[in-house]
């Protein structure tokens, strides 16, 4: 794979990138409008769209940092997105250009005020990993063999200015407005602010062990705090398959390490109140015993009960059929607002107990089927349903609490990832025993 040299550091350097982006987009739409004169709609509608998707992705991954990471982000709402943005955003998981080794060994040294060879005995300075925001070397040291990840230069630096270039597209696709809907854009610059401190993401990495570890057929990588800074992480190399590379043919396989990915999510969220809130596969191995290897907690989400007693209250199925407390509990989670006109009311009121009859109801069975396609079918389909949604395009899409936006992340990525591993039989409430 090609790797890279510099990085766009500067606001300047970075927005300039970016409108070099927009130009190109600027002539796929040209060639769509003649595409159109030859072509029906949909052929002419699906290039754009993968015209659009690559010269995006292509301009993001030079970017790294931020950009990138909300396209990974992106890349998990595959309702909202066409196939096309999916596919490409999804590379963003574990799948980017790298940094050179010369950049490499310069970007360690700053970062570590040594060169990985006065650190560990052995290192290798071409990445086996790279993604939005860091990369992962090989390395050893006393026998023990590691894994090193370095974040990437000017990205901590350049959070707040690369969210303030992508924050008009991401107003214009979720009709965002109003005065307070900065709250969203606060709450993701927090999070991204969190991902960059590599110490506290350690820290963060040994509690979620040391809480979880009990659970069956799930293990973690130990930290290394001592060959660990605010920009470098190391950890115990994993071997092991990224979840998206994983196939089995055995259903028995698949149903353990679904069990356990289930447990290890619904045992964080309900126990613990605090849960790991980037749920893609560049996160999760399979290792060669077939069990669950999670190996990065830089971004994890404190649940308060606040949000996290009328979320779950409306989880179940008697408070959804409830029209009052229904929505005394839309306005509680901020989904109903104090000044909706009444045709707003009326069709969010709708639209979040028509969502929220089919998402829960996995929550709601003793034993549920995630390979069910079925289900999986009716979620596409609202999904579809409400981002053509002409309606709702004219409403204010400014609505819920701002800790919808890693929780509900939370919940459609774990469900991706129970679907791609076609997962039966996985006991709902297995959490409660462990």
């Amino acid at each position: 794979m090609k790797t890279i040299d510099s990085i766009p550091t500067s606001k300047i350097q970075r927005a300039s990138k970016l409108v070099t982006t927009g130009a190109k987009i600027g002539v796929n739409y040209l060639k769509y409008y003649g595409d159109k004169l030859t072509k029906t709609e949909l052929e002419a509608k699906a290039r754009l769209n993968e015209n659009n998707a690559e010269d995006i992705y292509d301009g993001l991954k030079t970017l790294k940092g931020s950009a990138l990471k909300v396209a990974q982000m992106l890349s998990m709402e595959k309702s909202i997105l066409p196939k096309a943005y999916v596919e490409k955003f999804s590379l963003s998981q574990f799948s980017v250009p790298p940094l050179s080794p010369a950049l490499v060994i310069k970007t360690f040294k700053r970062y570590f005020g040594k060169n990985p060879s006065e650190i560990y005995d052995k290192f290798d300075a071409v990445s086996v990993n790279a993604a939005s925001i860091g990369q992962v070397h090989k390395a050893e040291k006393d026998g023990k063999k590691l894994a090193v990840k370095i974040q990437y230069p000017g990205v901590a630096d350049s959070i707040a200015s690369d969210l303030s270039l992508v924050k008009p597209i991401a107003v214009k696709m979720f009709n965002i407005r109003g005065k307070d809907s900065d709250k969203y854009f606060e709450e993701v610059e927090n999070k991204l602010v969190e991902e960059t401190n590599y110490i506290l993401e350690v820290e963060q990495s040994k509690e979620i062990v040391a809480a979880c570890k009990h659970i069956p057929n799930l293990n973690f990588p130990e930290y290394y705090s001592d060959l660990s800074s605010d920009r470098i992480i190391t950890m115990d190399w994993m071997n092991g398959v990224h979840l998206s590379e994983f196939s089995t043919d055995k259903q028995e396989t698949s149903n353990k390490l679904g069990q356990a990915l289930w447990d290890f999510y619904m045992f964080q969220m309900h126990k613990l109140k605090k849960v790991h809130a980037d749920p893609h596969p560049g996160n999760f191995l399979v290792s060669p015993e077939d069990e669950l290897i999670v190996i990065d907690f830089g971004c994890m989400k404190t649940i308060p009960m606040e949000f996290y007693t009328p979320y779950f209250e409306l989880a179940k199925p008697e408070n959804i059929s409830d029209p009052v407390l229904f929505e005394q509990k839309l306005y509680e989670l901020e989904i109903l607002r104090e000044d909706d006109s009444k045709e707003e009311l009326d069709f969010f009121r709708a639209m979040f107990h028509e969502m929220l009859s089919l998402f829960t109801q996995p929550l709601n069975k003793e034993v549920f089927d995630f390979s069910d396609e079925e289900f999986f079918g009716k979620i596409s389909d609202l999904g579809s349903k409400y981002a053509k949604s002409t309606e709702l395009k004219n409403m204010n899409g400014n609505r819920g609490s701002k800790h919808f936006i890693y929780i509900n992340r939370t919940f459609f990525g774990l469900y991706n990832l129970m679907h791609d591993l076609k997962a039966k039989n996985v006991k709902i409430n297995n959490f409660k025993s462990l």
